[in-house]
């Protein structure tokens, strides 16, 4: 059998679990603000169960690593990290912004995050092949900031775009936006990625599972983290 990898995304209001065997892909996905802790493991047992292996035959676990929802992004790494220390496997961390622009098979996406405090977190892709890749870095700014690399035609997806469509329109000359509303991240599309990480040898120890937040400050409180049989 070829590389088995559970992906698991909570860095938004959707929270999803995937396993991909050799390209074959399960996933439950749900759109349930706040209720990421008690979704996620039910999700991944049905991922396992579908795919008709346990937790110590993966190879690797992948997750959305941000940036988005600080709650999420910790619940998130702190599962990716327990369960790839429990089966002594690495973690592939996987953007969620970059997770987002795979989803959609087009040349050009402008992605961008709803970050609250009057803020998005967003990048640009473009795809080669079968992949997206990020054009310059992920940021954190205004949506008055935003900017496109080069004109044209820009699928534009993400919270962000869903809140400050007009004020991030306003400022893109020369660049034509197409709006895809309620578009998220999806496990299905982290599991994509790093598996493509994974066989170029891009996999981390466990210990590295942190959550990328862009923002130097967070809030301090830290949620309760499900375990295997709550």
């Amino acid at each position: 059998m070829g590389t088995k990898l559970l992906a698991i995304d909570t860095a938004t209001e959707a929270c999803s679990a995937a396993l991909w065997i050799d390209g074959t892909v399960f996933e439950q996905h749900a759109h349930l603000p706040n209720r990421h802790s008690e979704l996620l493991l039910p999700m991944i047992e049905e991922v396992l169960a579908r795919g008709d292996i346990t937790l110590g035959q993966l190879d690797a676990v992948a997750w959305g690593r941000g940036p988005g929802a600080f709650t999420g992004l910790r619940i998130g790494a702190a599962i990716a990290q327990g369960m790839a220390f429990g089966c002594d496997i690495p973690v592939v961390p996987v953007s969620s912004l970059h997770a987002l622009a795979q989803r959609h098979k087009v040349p050009q996406v402008l992605v961008a995050i709803d970050a609250r405090m009057e803020q998005v977190y967003w990048a640009c892709y473009q795809r080669e092949g079968d992949h997206m890749t990020v054009i310059g870095n992920e940021r954190l700014t205004s949506p008055q900031d935003i900017a496109a690399p080069q004109e044209g035609r820009w699928l534009a997806v993400g919270s962000g775009w869903d809140r400050y469509l007009a004020e991030m329109k306003a400022v893109l000359s020369g660049v034509t936006v197409h709006h895809i509303a309620g578009c998220y991240p999806h496990a299905k599309q982290i599991a994509e990625i790093a598996a493509l990480v994974y066989s170029r040898g891009g996999a981390v120890p466990a210990e590295r599972a942190q959550p990328c937040y862009l923002r130097n400050r967070v809030v301090s409180a830290q949620p309760r983290v499900p375990e295997i049989g709550d």
